[in-house]
């Protein structure tokens, strides 16, 4: 086999369905296992959203279910549409009951059919080859292969990006027409993909708002690279304008105001004195090579200055997005790994670009040298779905919800419990269906926000007319000395292998 055989339309149709089988594959091992395995918090909550959404439209639960389901989903952070949760909670139907196999089915459907989009476009700017060892990174690669199967938005999110980047490359591609040599162009009306880009991209904006950045960086730079000063007399582009815009805006900023503008002021203004530090830039550069490899990272980048005119103008401005989105969030982009799901499409769109001239190259020496570089590529690609899948096998967690079921039946379901425990509680609502109050954490979250706070001092206050205290977080214990010492002086009620729990009551 030779590169050459690549430009034959059978052979790289039949490449690309071998790795799109791989990363379904990958995505789809260790099914059931529950969904502890990346940003446990995060999946928790959207699978109390989705069981709310299950129990109310289940013929069969009780009424008490019912209103312990929509107390635990009341108890999360609302930020967002419930679109996947909706999806995920009415497909539970279908196999019986819960199960997170069913969020993690959707996510990988969802990241395969932006796959095949992606690749298209990949094609527009570099040559087969190329594009399938770009997307050999956009589906093995340890980190999107465990970002884009977990039970929360942001896949569905990036995944609707991709196709309607898509298909605004190729609404920006039809809309110019040449009239002959040396007559220039002229502008025509492609309603169809004008459409179609805008219906996936206000749909991915819905979904999440923080990908408005990408969104509204890659619309206005391909707009004004097609268009010109002109843009505005263009009917096309107000239609897309409208339909990107006006679904967001009213669920963020007129249905949801109130919850918009607590994010805004919590995790952007509370948070912006970060960006004034050179460490801070340190530490976002650091942590995304430990997502993605600074190496490749770079070479992405370089592949966005180099492309063709059209592709380049796209993906210079989703790095110029990127850049406004992580100043925007600055605490995210070193501590919250999804937060950076949107660049593995942008720096495989990049890696194309970079690997043409190289693959070009190989291509035309043929031979021994030809076959040795497909067959590095070959290891390679292996290597990292062999790492993607040791990731997800390494650790199970099915003894999980036994342990927070026994946990939710050590204390009376009545009982006023507060709790130093993990993921905000989440783990008991869902396994033991079990609420309670929380005990602050100990984390770099609240000692940047709140450096000098006492959590013990206030312990009188926090606890007050509370039955029992539960500790199942020991690390967080053995970070507050002051309360261990406190807790130390009350009798413990019932104690087992990972929980403690204090009766407050005797004193």
């Amino acid at each position: 086999m030779t590169l050459s055989l690549l430009s034959r339309t059978k052979t790289w149709s039949v490449l690309f369905i071998l790795l799109l089988a791989l990363g379904g594959l990958l995505r789809l091992l260790d099914l059931t296992d529950p969904p502890l395995d990346f940003h446990t918090s995060r999946q928790l909550r959207n699978s109390l959203v989705a069981r709310e959404i299950y129990y109310n439209a289940l013929p069969s639960a009780t009424e008490e279910q019912r209103q312990l389901a929509t107390s635990f989903a009341n108890s999360v952070g609302k930020y967002e549409p419930p679109v996947i949760e909706t999806i995920v909670g009415y497909s539970y139907f279908l196999t019986g009951g819960e199960t997170i196999a069913v969020a993690r089915v959707w996510e990988t459907f969802f990241w395969l059919a932006a796959g095949v989009a992606l690749f298209d476009l990949m094609r527009r700017a570099a040559n087969p080859w190329a594009a399938l060892i770009a997307m050999a990174y956009y589906f093995v690669l340890p980190f999107s292969v465990e970002v884009s199967r977990s039970f929360q938005p942001d896949p569905l999110m990036t995944s609707a990006f991709i196709i309607g980047i898509y298909f605004l490359y190729r609404w920006s591609e039809d809309s110019l027409l040449p009239l002959g040599e040396g007559l220039g162009m002229r502008v025509r009306e492609t309603w169809k993909w004008a459409i179609l880009a805008a219906v996936f991209l206000g749909f991915a904006t819905f979904v999440k708002i923080v990908i408005a950045f990408f969104v509204g960086a890659a619309a206005i730079s391909l707009v004004f690279f097609t268009l010109g000063k002109d843009f505005w007399k263009s009917k096309q582009v107000w239609a897309m304008a409208a339909i990107m815009v006006v679904p967001a805006l009213l669920y963020y900023v007129v249905l949801n105001q109130g919850r918009s503008t607590e994010y805004f002021f919590s995790w952007t203004v509370a948070l912006m004195k970060l960006i004034t530090s050179t460490d801070f830039y340190t530490k976002w550069l650091a942590f995304l090579g430990t997502l993605f490899g600074l190496t490749i990272l770079f070479l992405s980048i370089a592949g966005a200055l180099i492309a063709p005119s059209r592709m380049r103008w796209l993906l210079v401005s989703l790095w110029i997005g990127y850049l406004m989105y992580g100043l925007t969030l600055p605490f995210q982009m070193y501590t919250h790994s999804y937060y950076h799901i949107q660049l593995i499409p942008l720096i495989a769109l990049g890696l194309a670009v970079v690997l043409h001239p190289l693959t070009e190259s190989v291509a035309g020496m043929g031979g021994v040298r030809a076959a040795g570089f497909i067959a590095l590529a070959a290891a390679v690609i292996g290597y990292q779905a062999y790492v993607s899948r040791s990731v997800l096998v390494a650790e199970s967690f099915r003894h999980e919800p036994a342990f927070w079921n026994h946990v939710g039946d050590a204390f009376p379901s009545d009982a006023k419990v507060i709790a130093l425990t993990q993921d905000y509680g989440y783990r008991l609502m869902l396994y033991g269906w079990r609420k309670v109050d929380l005990w602050p954490l100990a984390t770099e979250l609240s000692a940047t926000r709140n450096p000098d706070k006492d959590n013990a001092a206030q312990f009188d206050e926090l606890t007050a007319g509370k039955d029992y205290f539960l500790v199942t977080a020991f690390g967080q214990l053995d970070k507050q000395p002051g309360l261990k010492k406190i807790l130390d002086t009350y009798p413990i009620a019932i104690q087992g292998e990972g929980y403690v729990l204090y009766d407050l009551r005797a004193k």
